[in-house]
């Protein structure tokens, strides 16, 4: 731990795509006094207004890495000038001439495990982004090589920094809505056609022969996963008992656009999550846990927590929440506990490896996707598919037992 209070230098790995946010809250803390960016990792150099930051976007569940499946080096670092970072592809290398103390790592999932642990052998503290690892293996590859190495790292799932969390697990601990039966989670979301070829990646199971895992659970609604789980205290390997999955797809993709997955937690409790990309309206995800005298509703995003139980009025409220990098840099420099510690997130990782076990997601017939154009480009919608997402998390079922026309005959369970 830092007793210093000299701006802690930070190196960001991908800063295209999804990692423009975190270089607009890099920015927002430098100007906080609590960081210094003093490098960026790119395959292509960022210019002087890419490099100043803008208005940061929401970061959950917006996962638009740039690059390709690696980061190959650039013949040179590009040259900095006064004040500006130092740009480069090849990471160690960059670490080695900042000697940052912070990695915040943004690139494609397959390439996490390693960058992360390149970060770790320079004495960087990791912000890695979310799905930590591809495979279970990979995620405790890095897991454990991180904690070899004696760095912190947290994982970025943004919606475990909200002070809603701890506040519905206090709920449910007090009795507030009786014994607790069950956490349901919804997320209906639309995304076109060309989100799938965002970068090779993207959509896929496998990539020369590597896991990417890219589907609707794993990647762009990765938070109601992780966040429906922490709900039901379930955050570590050894809090899941066993996880069924159903997979979908009406996109000519190879992972899945629409799934549904249930967790049987050691305790006892079901965590069913359903997932759309294919939905007629978007709509804010959330997670819904199920009492024996009410329940409890949280809009993620939004931070928005709805409680309703017998004899009671609806009560609403929305909480702040602590961001994880500037947690990260707590951690550091004060001692302050992390919120999203590789282990927090073992039961998330075991969904991810169910998935990836699972057979190759069943192909929607055409007869129950249309497709629709405008706004950013055509787009596969599944009529009906919102309104039964909600009926997931409303009654813990899976797809195949709410018998939409093309229900799947038995999901897939991992043990």
């Amino acid at each position: 731990m830092s007793t210093t209070s000299a701006p802690l230098p930070v190196v960001l790995a991908g800063a295209r795509g999804h990692g423009r946010w975190h270089l607009d809250n890099i920015r927002r803390l430098e100007g906080l006094g609590l960081v210094r960016l003093a490098g960026v990792c790119e395959l292509r150099p960022l210019d002087p207004a890419e490099l100043a930051g803008g208005r940061a976007r929401a970061p959950l569940d917006v996962a638009v890495p740039a690059g390709g499946p690696a980061l190959a080096p650039l013949d040179a670092a590009a040259p900095a000038e006064a004040g500006a970072p130092e740009q480069s592809a090849d990471l160690d290398a960059l670490l080695e001439s900042t000697r940052a103390r912070l990695a915040v790592i943004c690139t494609p999932i397959p390439t996490h495990t390693e960058l992360a642990l390149t970060a770790a052998r320079r004495g960087a503290h990791v912000l890695l982004e979310k799905p930590p690892a591809p495979s279970y293996a990979e995620f405790r590859r890095m897991a454990d090589g991180v904690a070899a190495a004696g760095v912190a790292c947290q994982i970025g799932f943004q919606s475990l920094g909200s002070h809603a969390v701890p506040e519905i697990r206090r709920l449910v601990e007090e009795g507030a809505i009786g014994e607790l039966l069950g956490v349901g989670a919804a997320g209906a979301w639309v995304r076109d056609e060309a989100y799938f070829r965002r970068a090779p990646w993207s959509g896929r199971r496998r990539l020369d022969g590597v896991d990417v895992v890219d589907g609707a659970l794993t990647n762009p609604l990765a938070h109601a996963v992780a966040t429906a789980l922490a709900l039901a205290g379930a955050t570590r390997a050894e809090d899941v008992q066993h996880i069924e999955t159903e997979l979908l797809r009406a996109h000519a993709i190879e992972a899945d656009d629409t799934s549904c997955v249930r967790v049987l937690t050691a305790r006892g409790t079901r965590v069913t999550v359903a997932a759309t990309l294919c939905a007629e309206t978007a709509a804010e995800p959330y997670v819904v846990v199920h009492g024996t005298r009410g329940r409890i509703t949280f809009w993620y995003k939004q931070d928005r927590v709805l409680l309703q139980r017998g004899g009671h009025g609806p009560r609403e409220t929305v909480h702040g929440r602590t961001d994880l990098l500037e947690n990260l840099v707590g951690h550091v420099t004060r001692g302050e506990a992390l919120r999203v510690p590789p282990e927090d997130t073992g039961a998330f990782m075991r969904v991810v490896e169910a998935i990836r076990q699972a057979p190759d997601p069943v192909p929607l017939p055409a007869s129950y996707w249309r497709t629709e154009t405008g706004g950013s480009g055509p787009r596969r919608v599944v009529p009906g598919i919102d309104a039964l997402v909600d009926r997931s998390a409303d009654t813990l079922g899976l797809f195949s037992e709410l018998s939409p026309p093309w229900a799947l005959p038995a999901p897939a369970e991992v043990r």
